[in-house]
């Protein structure tokens, strides 16, 4: 399920890339997602022994795989928020 949470949040960042201005760096944001949602991807593919390919409970220490899809997501958005942070887009939203 994580691979269904990380696909749905590239997506919708990819949507916002083409609607919200430049200035917001979403095209980092989206390039981070897919490049987490290629990976999960492969482990999947990798890891495959048969069954359900989308599973709802993981082994490890959070059972639930759409939390586990949800905590994979906080580390890119902590990233892209320091991108923003040190990039600072209101200084170019003035100038312009």
């Amino acid at each position: 399920m994580w691979l269904i949470t990380t696909l749905i949040a590239a997506i919708g960042a990819t949507i916002l890339w083409y609607v919200v201005p430049r200035i917001y760096k979403l095209d980092l944001l989206s390039l981070m997602f897919w490049g987490a949602s290629f990976m999960i991807l492969v482990d999947h593919i990798l890891g495959y022994k048969g069954g359900s390919f989308v599973e709802m409970e993981t082994g490890g220490l959070i059972t639930n795989g759409i939390v586990l899809g949800i905590v994979m997501l906080i580390p890119v958005f902590i990233i892209w928020i320091t991108v923003l942070i040190i990039k600072k887009p209101k200084q170019n939203v003035e100038r312009r």
